[in-house]
């Protein structure tokens, strides 16, 4: 009998393109840049994305999901809305992408194991939901509210709301019904013991409890929607990467000022106009690591809420390549001040719009 893992290495490869030989691994950013997406002769199969959908598959089986969403390489993360598979970002297939990635974005998204898993859990959550079309039941509309509604540009999320898990960053289940549900999901499918201790006294533990329910109802059951297709694959896709990079800075305008600038100017100081070289983002991720392991009794709400705000920083100090110029305990000392005083005005509902 053939194991867990080589039956879904062999239903990966239907959906796979062929293998090319990766000599662009080698190439200069600029070589790079030039190459079309047809032309990089990526497959999941081999690439470091298999094992994590492995892993995915495994997760489902063990809440008795017979479902498998089929999974390829695309531009970005999504789901389509008639397609009950998970497209996956090109970036991922290789560790030379990666790197043009955070070059250009100055993030990877979905770049370390626990975020790609926690993306894979929320994009399987939009397939399951299509192929058992679970957002025409009532109940479904009831808890989550309309599928059909409009997704918004942007979305003003409430930091300390109780009711909708937390998940993916900036708070996404409030950016719309379906987005509420495959969050949901994902936190269901990820544990029951850890969900039902943290959201015990949350309106969100009702949502976990429906997803609990349909999912053992339809588990087992043939799925309504089954089509395998790949949309927007790699194959077939010319447009270069340089296109495709221009265009992505430009939707998520990086290098533009953030909220947090002002404050970062104030606190760090530029590498080219200072002699020490610590650069400023490797102070925040320390800073990370102390918060996380400091009071535990302050609430999930604001752990995230900090985590977001840290990730923000962290993004543009890159960007702006800024560094540290005086003594690191001081420095710490701002930015952890900085913090308590943003959480505190973020938690009272002044959150800024976040754009989809």
């Amino acid at each position: 009998m053939k194991s867990q893992r080589e039956v879904s290495k062999e239903s990966l490869k239907i959906q796979s393109t062929p293998i090319h030989p990766m000599v662009w691994s080698k190439f200069s950013d600029d070589q790079l840049l030039n190459m079309r997406f047809c032309d990089l002769g990526i497959a999941v199969e081999n690439s470091p994305m298999f094992n994590c959908i492995t892993d995915l598959y495994d997760e489902l089986e063990t809440k008795k999901i017979a479902f498998r969403p089929h999974c390829w390489f695309s531009e970005e993360w999504f789901s389509p809305d008639d397609v009950p598979g998970i497209a996956i970002p090109f970036y991922l297939s290789h560790s030379r992408l990666r790197r043009l990635e955070r070059k250009l974005m100055m993030e990877v998204e979905g770049g370390t194991r626990e975020e790609c898993m926690k993306i894979l859990r929320h994009e399987a959550g939009h397939a399951l939901d299509t192929a058992y079309q679970l957002s025409r039941r009532a109940r479904w509309r009831v808890i989550f509210g309309k599928s059909s509604l409009r997704y918004p540009r942007s979305y003003c999320p409430l930091p300390g709301s109780k009711a909708y898990v937390i998940h993916l960053k900036r708070w996404y289940a409030q950016s719309h019904p379906s987005e509420d549900f495959a969050e949901t999901f994902a936190v269901w499918l990820n544990g029951p013991e850890r969900c039902q201790k943290q959201y015990e006294d949350w309106g969100a533990r009702t949502k976990l409890e429906y997803v609990g329910q349909v999912m053992e109802q339809v588990g087992q059951s043939p799925v309504i929607c089954d089509e395998r297709s790949e949309v927007e694959p790699l194959v077939g896709n010319t447009r270069s990467l340089r296109s495709y990079y221009r265009e992505k800075r430009r939707r998520y305008a990086v290098g533009k000022p953030s909220f947090f600038e002002r404050d970062l100017l104030r606190i760090f100081a530029c590498s080219t106009k200072s002699n020490n070289r610590i650069p400023a983002c490797h102070v925040l991720a320390v800073c990370r690591r102390q918060l996380q392991s400091v009071d535990a009794s302050w609430s999930v709400q604001y752990r995230y809420l900090v985590e977001q705000m840290l990730e923000e920083m962290i993004c543009r100090c890159r960007e702006l390549d800024l560094c540290v110029d005086r003594p690191v305990g001081q420095v710490k000392r701002e930015v952890l001040c900085l913090l308590v005083v943003n959480a505190m005005t973020f938690l009272q509902g002044k959150y800024h719009r976040l754009t989809l």
